[in-house]
């Protein structure tokens, strides 16, 4: 048989032994995962044994059934097409004929591109800088208070928490502004399906959502590409599957699917246990890097993230992590200040072990590095994000971009707040923060 690039690089990679402090969440090694066997034997199609994922009416309407009996919802559907998928899917059920939308500049581009298909046009609110030097931020509920105050056309409220880092935003407060507009309340919930098990009462649908995404996958015993969208209000219970529909693939894969369904029974038995001690490792970690002289976010926030702040040993996070994997550790993400981990129960102690004497190896008595720049107002808007997005396009240096119409959401992602979103006007400010992230490229409205 011929060569396989991509099989060889994964083997290539295993290989090097590193502990995964990365999605997914299952590592390779979850014992729920095991009763799948050989993935080959499930990998199956809709037939009237297996049902049909957006008509649902056997097996998977009954498993479904039991996630949201889990979560406590209306209504939980699955994805096999990720959060990206439940993104779509929530925005569509919200805005059906196109609109206006109050979102949060923490956004991942699958929903600036959704709101360009679908026709939504954003007012922006922008995080506070309230996390600590580097990060982006919370959205705060006065904010979108004044948000809905100036855009009383809005029809629904869109935010991300937590954020890449980890940050928590106030959603039991920004739930109570929007239920005294009389609209619903979307989150972006990709990177805390856990927060149910790991800190009771601070998962979204818990503090006033309407519509969650949880990206399973990032942070459980999940494949990748496997999501829950839960829904909190009846009224968008009917029309949810065909919704999904409208993105979705007709050939879901049923191993993911599967892995949805373990997860479930696995949290059911063994989640809150399993995340009780996972936090009880996480926070001797980040005892230990403060220790060493590392900064941790400020305020609430994930209770098993590991957002460590590297610009006072003099190190980015990028070379912080490099220096982590010499030592056997691969990260999940590095900026210029921070680098992340996301550990599961799934790590075995000795990960941890294995990480605290990594963060061990990295100071070395460099001065601190300087501040980083930072998006501190927004752009000027020429178009709406579907005209941008859908009009023909050019690719240009980012030096030569000042004063032109991006076509792209533009952002380093994560943290995934887009310094220039489709149909904005590229500034000096935003060229500058697109180039010390090291994007060189923009796309422009020719």
């Amino acid at each position: 048989m011929s060569a396989s690039p991509l099989l060889n690089a994964l083997e290539r990679h295993l290989a090097l032994g590193r502990v995964p402090m990365h999605m997914p969440g299952h590592k390779g090694i979850a014992s729920p995962l095991d009763r799948m066997g050989d993935l080959l034997r499930l990998d199956t199609t809709e037939i009237p044994d297996t049902d049909s994922l957006y008509e649902a009416s056997g097996p998977i309407a009954e498993a479904m059934e039991r996630a949201s009996a889990l979560y406590g919802t209306e209504r939980t559907l699955f994805s096999a097409g990720g959060c990206s998928l439940c993104i779509q899917t929530m925005l569509r059920l919200a805005v059906p004929q196109g609109g206006k939308i109050v979102a949060g500049r923490t956004i991942h581009r699958a929903a600036v591109n959704a709101m360009a298909l679908l026709d939504i046009i954003p007012a922006w609110v922008l995080p506070r800088p309230d996390a600590g030097e580097g990060l982006p931020g919370r959205i705060h509920p006065q904010d979108i208070e004044a948000a809905l105050c100036a855009n009383p056309d809005a029809c629904a409220v869109y935010v991300t928490t937590p954020d890449y880092y980890g940050v928590l935003s106030d959603i039991r407060g920004i739930s109570e502004v929007c239920r005294a507009h009389g609209v619903p309340l979307l989150v972006d919930n990709a990177h805390g399906a856990h927060l149910k098990f790991a800190c009771p009462g601070a998962h979204p649908l818990e503090r006033g959502a309407s519509i969650t995404c949880d990206s399973a996958h990032k942070t459980l015993p999940v494949m990748t590409g496997g999501a829950w969208l839960h829904i909190a209000q009846d009224a968008y219970c009917a029309e949810a599957p065909s919704a999904m529909a409208l993105f979705g693939s007709t050939s879901p894969s049923y191993p993911i699917l599967v892995s949805l369904d373990l997860c479930r029974a696995w949290l059911e038995e063994e989640g809150e246990a399993a995340f009780s001690s996972l936090t009880k490792k996480v926070d001797d970690v980040r005892r230990h890097a403060l220790s060493l002289g590392m900064r941790l976010p400020l305020g609430e926030w994930d209770p098993v993230r590991i957002t460590l702040g590297t610009a006072p040993l003099g190190l980015t996070g990028q070379e912080a992590a490099q220096r982590l994997r010499q030592q056997g550790v691969e990260p999940e993400y590095a900026d210029g200040m921070h680098v992340v981990l996301i550990p599961s129960p799934f790590n075995p102690d000795e990960d941890f072990l294995r990480l605290k004497a990594a963060l061990s190896a990295l100071p070395d008595g460099r001065p601190p590095l300087p501040k980083a720049g930072k998006v501190t107002s927004l752009p000027a808007v020429a178009a709406s994000p579907r005209q941008a997005l859908l009009a023909p396009g050019e690719r240009i240096p980012i030096a030569e971009s000042v004063g032109r119409i991006a076509a792209e959401a533009s952002c380093p992602c994560p943290p995934g707040v887009p310094v220039v979103a489709p149909g904005e006007y590229i500034d000096e400010q935003s060229a500058k923060i697109l180039k010390s992230y090291g994007i060189c490229e923009i796309k422009v409205i020719k």
